[in-house]
């Protein structure tokens, strides 16, 4: 796909892209320069708080290491520490 850059240096993300990496209006990305090439990564960006507490709990686990829980995914673990990504 060719895509053309425009004023305030701007590009469109093609629809099926879009709709294939789950995208919406207000996702964050990290652009990377390399190789002559311009890389997009799509980024969560979480509240410093909340990632604050995420170490706190993680620091806990360790001192408890015979408790440790494990998860199949950070939205369950998120789910469980009382952190809705839908708020964030």
């Amino acid at each position: 796909m060719i895509v053309e850059l425009r004023d305030k240096s701007q590009i469109t993300i093609p629809a099926k892209i879009i709709k294939n990496l789950g995208l919406s209006v207000g996702d964050r990305f990290e652009i990377i320069e390399k190789d002559g090439g311009i890389f997009l990564c799509p980024v969560v960006v979480y509240p410093k708080a909340k990632m604050k507490k995420i170490a706190e709990l993680i620091r806990e686990a360790e001192l408890e290491s015979d408790t440790l829980k494990t998860y199949d995914d950070v939205d369950e673990m998120f789910k469980e520490i009382g952190i809705d990504l839908d708020e964030i």
